[in-house]
């Protein structure tokens, strides 16, 4: 017996033949290949469609082509990274997600169903050097991440929302209302590069520094006050020679020789191994930085649990 279902897009049938093991028939084949075309929509990527689908990369890949040379048409534009949906493929997939899904299910297939993204966010810097890198092997096995980087109070605040699933905060929240817990404590250390000429030292002195320009993450400069407030027990009075809102900019200009700043030891621990950074005052007491790990309210589901674990697991490796 046939089934024959006729889908909302004009001029696109389906017919089934129940033994889905039967790879040769003309009916099964052509459901094969709108339902990797879905997957490939749902996932943006071959890989994660074919993923999805439990194939081969290139079973979807041919596959994809050949449903776009029977349209007569493209269906996609491939990326350097990913694949984007025309807009013929963005009204396909409109029409054809609903019956497509029902009639899998009807028949005993598991329907094609985009796997929930996890939103993490983060500053910038520490996203980049620590946090996609640990979670590169997850994404590769099927995670689906989306990543803000920001500042901690608007990450915050888009966590309260629901806009984003968990934070990597510097700061703490106030009250009760999100989960948070303690991640990492970042050791801060004041860096300049060889060639400024300045010894190391464990009693190098505030005055030492006077004719030193200062790299800043901010004109109120924050984590520079907060270190000579610290170690040199005054109030920092100077201003910057350099403003740049990234720590990775300023530890670049610190290895160009620019000036002395103040970084938290896991960003530069290439530079100081290498020599292209030193520690200009060594100290047994350095100012530390607590990063946050904050979640959103509700459940904890299994996503954000294993974004979670595997956070803690790279830190602890700092």
């Amino acid at each position: 017996m046939t089934i024959s279902v006729t889908t909302a897009a004009p001029g696109l049938s389906f017919r089934y033949l129940p033994d889905m093991n039967d790879r040769n028939s003309d009916g099964l084949k052509d459901l094969g290949l709108w339902r990797t075309f879905l997957a490939a929509h749902r996932s943006g990527s071959v890989s994660a469609a074919a993923r999805m689908l439990g194939l081969a990369q290139s079973t979807v890949t041919a596959q994809l082509q050949a449903l776009e040379k029977s349209m007569g048409e493209p269906l996609f534009v491939r990326l350097a990274r990913g694949i984007r949906p025309t807009a013929r493929a963005d009204e396909l997939a409109s029409r054809l997600a609903g019956p497509l899904d029902a009639l899998v299910e009807a028949v005993g297939a598991r329907p094609v169903t985009e796997p929930p993204r996890l939103r993490l966010g983060g500053a910038a810097e520490f996203l980049a050097r620590v946090a996609l890198p640990a979670l590169a092997p997850a994404v590769a096995d099927g995670l689906r991440l989306v990543v803000t980087a920001g500042l901690a109070e608007d990450l915050l605040g888009e966590l309260r929302v629901g806009s984003l699933d968990l934070v990597i905060s510097a700061v703490r929240p106030r009250g009760r209302a999100l989960p948070v817990a303690p991640f990492l404590d970042e050791e801060l250390v004041l860096v300049a590069a060889p060639s400024l000429g300045i010894i190391p030292s464990s009693e190098l002195r505030a005055d030492a520094l006077e004719g030193t320009p200062l790299l800043a993450y901010a004109r109120d400069v924050p984590i520079l006050r907060r270190y000579w407030r610290h170690v040199f027990g005054i109030r920092l009075e100077r201003e910057p020679a350099l403003i740049a809102p990234d720590l990775r900019a300023l530890a670049a200009a610190a290895v160009a020789g620019a000036g002395v700043t103040v970084l938290p030891t896991y960003l530069i621990a290439d530079e100081l191994a290498d020599g292209r950074l030193v520690v200009v005052r060594e100290t047994e007491d350095p100012p530390i930085n607590t990063l946050y790990l904050v979640r959103r309210p509700g459940p904890l589901t299994g996503g954000v649990a294993v974004v979670e674990q595997t956070l803690r697991a790279a830190v602890a490796e700092l």
